[in-house]
């Protein structure tokens, strides 16, 4: 009788559950922001002032997770690979031009590693330019309009972005599997992540 392989182990439970929480807080803030500012969908908003609340207490939560998560080792370990560019990036992107078919990868692919690091500073910027929006006392009107004009359009930049990261999961139903429950398969690891060694912490 034939014995499916075993799954590798590719995320622990606080490395999903700082994923699970931070989309979902990111998804509060795009949600409440559209009824903020679209006008359709704001007139369907009766209670604007708990709309703004909510918006304003999900947006000052979303680093909350991360850095809790920092107690986690095998996070550390991952924001580590996340945060530098190796050869086998470069060469990923590469393949990108030339639409290879083989694209070396360690664990995290190079697409996997920008889209990181943008979501990363990305939130850095919206938090604090949201802080100088409603702490109105912190700085003069003409940073408060400044703040104003990049947190508009970097909440559209990280719509666009978020949308097309759903995408890319939903084209990928063994990742999607991996951030549900920690495991992938071997064949799909070493087709999508060929240089990642699942022995190394």
């Amino acid at each position: 009788m034939h014995r499916p392989p075993e799954l590798l182990r590719r995320f622990t439970r606080a490395e999903r559950w700082v994923h699970r929480v931070t989309a979902a807080l990111m998804l509060i803030c795009l949600t409440t922001a559209a009824f903020l500012y679209v006008p359709p969908l704001a007139e369907l908003v009766g209670r604007r002032r708990l709309v703004v609340t909510v918006h304003v207490w999900c947006g000052l939560a979303l680093p909350v997770p991360l850095l809790l998560g920092l107690a986690s080792r095998a996070l550390r370990a991952d924001l580590s690979r996340l945060s530098r560019f190796t050869p086998t990036d470069w060469a990923w992107l590469r393949t990108l031009r030339t639409r290879a078919a083989d694209r070396p990868a360690g664990k995290f692919n190079a697409g996997q590693k920008l889209y990181a690091q943008w979501t990363l500073g990305a939130i850095l910027v919206i938090v604090g330019t949201g802080l100088l929006m409603w702490l109105t006392h912190l700085a003069p009107p003409s940073w408060r309009t400044g703040a104003t004009f990049v947190h508009d359009w970097l909440a559209a930049a990280i719509a666009v972005v978020t949308v097309g990261h759903i995408r890319m999961a939903v084209r990928d139903p063994e990742a999607r599997l991996g951030m549900r429950t920690g495991l992938v398969d071997p064949s799909w690891a070493a087709r999508e992540h060929p240089e990642w060694d699942p022995e190394r912490p």
